[in-house]
């Protein structure tokens, strides 16, 4: 599918929030190999569609279509959710220790895109769309990514993203980082 068929925009309906969670089950580690994590990425966190519906409400998701399939998406995690995901709960203490409360930020909870639509620039379309929709109401967009993911922590550093804290958590070393919309 070329990538001018792809239309980005904030979730809206129920079957959108289904289709996230379809393709979030898809990308986890025990859903693919090895090499795949490897080459390809993978997503950390499976959310349950509660609670991907009450982020969706409060910040909706931003989300990549192809007639009327997800392709792709970003989830909008504002930081009153830092206490419901307990997989987060180490990186929202951490922001909370590294920002000074003037500041405005909004988390990108997770971002993923179908193996049959990379390489055709979803990834940095989901990221200008979230930027466009939200600037004017954070001044970062923050998110983590674990370091033995090589290619999305590639991929958000060519976006603009900059390492704002490396830390060890659970065996495993995330990279915090943030993306400066002012």
């Amino acid at each position: 599918m070329l990538k001018n068929n792809i239309k980005y925009t904030t979730a809206l309906t129920d079957n959108e929030l289904r289709q996230i969670i379809e393709l979030q089950k898809n990308n986890l580690p025990t859903a693919i190999s090895k090499k795949e994590k490897e080459k390809e990425g993978f997503v950390t966190v499976q959310h349950d569609f509660d609670i991907l519906k009450k982020m969706n409400d409060l910040e909706p998701h931003i989300i990549a279509k192809a007639g009327n399939n997800i392709v792709g998406y970003t989830l909008s995690m504002i930081k009153e959710f830092k206490n419901d995901i307990e997989v987060l709960k180490p990186m929202f203490k951490k922001i909370d220790n590294q920002l000074g409360p003037a500041i405005s930020y909004i988390v990108m909870g997770q971002v993923c895109v179908d193996k049959n639509y990379r390489k055709q620039g979803i990834f940095r379309g989901l990221y200008y769309k979230m930027r466009d929709e939200l600037k004017d109401k954070y001044q970062l967009l923050i998110t983590e990514v674990a370091a033995d993911n090589l290619r999305s922590l590639q991929a958000h550093y060519a976006v603009g993203f900059k390492d704002l804290l490396i830390y060890e958590a659970d065996g495993v070393t995330w990279h915090l980082i943030q993306w400066d919309w002012r």
